[in-house]
């Protein structure tokens, strides 16, 4: 369990934090919380109480601007956690602040405007208004705050079209696919401008081939607006490709959280492990993550010198580059030693070189793994400014993808 507040290293403030958030679900839920408090079980409070107990000391914290998902397994708190958000459901002790602002101590009046300036929701089943066509729907968030007529129009067809339902303005939910009442739901959410967007399970109703969609737009619409989303799902798959970071409850408890890789890669128990054994790494995981940060370097020396390096450095390979610092290729053990033999005071020919292609660190491991695998040496991984940053072997992609590896970087 995980008590502590973590942010993202982004340098700034978190614009959400949930401080010891606790949920009882039972007429006497302050004298169970007591019990809560003394470390007795969900299950043992439930058996003794007939009270559930929803959420368990939360205190996690969401950055501006990123998507934050909230995953477990059925009854796990997750949308109970959610409802926290915008206070529709009560907390039994806690705060949730945002943005400076504590929520949970609101008047009902004050909460109101919070939620319609500041958070919108989509839900799992769409929750359309029957009676209403879809532009009205889009826009009911602007018309119960009064906004005017052409003007909420106005709005609410520009996020038709963005969610690309252009011509469908004027049909009801009725007439609309599953896929295409969601993107209604998501461009409600989004027509009234609020900076919080609340997502339960929202893709979860969808085929499987819709929900892939629904996700590729979300992440192309977060990359231009830069919304800050709390995302609910019991799908690891769908949390690894959107969340920027995860929290993982059970039995209404943290478990664990941070950044997709550290999941991945580093579960925290059993529990969570059993949630990322059955993963597909290679397409989840980029290569910086798995990289083996910096690389041995020369530039188009003198063979002598290059060699004095490699025997200092105790090495098989060497990266090559030129006079501009951009990669040229692999000098090995053997096509130095035969430069030594041949022209000791020579220089560094391209010619003497292996031509290793060399891959960039954004790439997913899915990408770079035929070429990784047919490499006899490390393929050298190159940064933003086509700088070599790191290698990566076929001995570490092994192991990386291998199902109970735990990686250690500096190996």
């Amino acid at each position: 369990m995980t008590d502590s507040i973590h942010t993202q290293d982004t340098g700034t403030t978190p614009l959400i934090r949930v401080r010891d958030l606790y949920k009882v679900f039972g007429p006497q839920s302050e004298r169970v919380l007591k019990q809560v408090h003394a470390g007795k079980s969900k299950s043992a409070i439930l058996a003794e109480t007939g009270h559930t107990v929803g959420l368990n000391k939360i205190n996690l914290s969401i950055c501006q601007g990123e998507i934050f998902v909230v995953m477990g397994l059925s009854g796990s708190g997750k949308s109970t956690l959610i409802r926290h958000f915008n206070r529709l459901i009560e907390p039994s002790a806690g705060q949730v602040e945002i943005d400076g602002v504590d929520v949970t101590a609101l008047s009902a009046s004050a909460l109101q405007a919070f939620r319609r300036q500041r958070m919108a929701m989509v839900f799992q089943r769409f929750a359309l208004l029957p009676h209403r066509t879809v532009l009205q729907n889009i826009g009911y968030g602007l018309q119960i705050q009064g906004v005017d007529n052409s003007e909420w129009r106005e709005k609410a067809s520009y996020w038709l079209e963005t969610v690309g339902l252009a011509g469908y303005g004027e049909h009801y939910p009725s007439s609309l696919s599953g896929g295409q009442q969601q993107r209604v739901g998501l461009a409600r959410a989004l027509c009234t401008d609020a900076d919080i967007l609340l997502m339960d399970e929202a893709f979860s109703a969808l085929d499987p081939l819709i929900r892939s969609e629904m996700q590729e737009q979300l992440i192309a619409l977060q990359s231009k607006l830069g919304k800050t989303i709390i995302f609910i799902t019991h799908d690891l798959d769908e949390a690894l490709r959107l969340g920027d970071r995860i929290a993982i409850l059970c039995d209404g408890e943290l478990i664990q959280q941070g950044r997709p890789v550290d999941i991945l890669l580093h579960p925290i128990d059993d529990y969570v492990e059993a949630f990322v054994k059955d993963v597909n790494r290679s397409r989840v995981l980029k290569v910086e993550a798995v990289m083996s940060p910096g690389a041995h370097c020369v530039g188009l020396c003198s063979v002598s010198e290059a060699n004095r390096y490699m025997e200092q450095h105790s090495l098989n390979e060497v990266y090559v580059l030129n006079e501009q610092q951009r990669y040229l290729g692999v000098l090995t053990r053997h096509s130095i030693e035969k430069a030594m033999t041949d022209d000791p005071d020579g220089q560094l020919e391209e010619s003497a070189l292996l031509p290793v292609p060399a891959i960039s660190r954004h790439q997913l491991l899915e990408q770079v793994l035929p070429v990784t695998l047919e490499a006899d040496v490390a393929l050298p991984v190159l940064g933003e400014q086509g700088e070599v940053c790191g290698r990566l072997s076929r001995s570490t992609l092994a192991k990386v993808l291998s199902e109970h590896h735990v990686l250690n970087p500096t190996s």
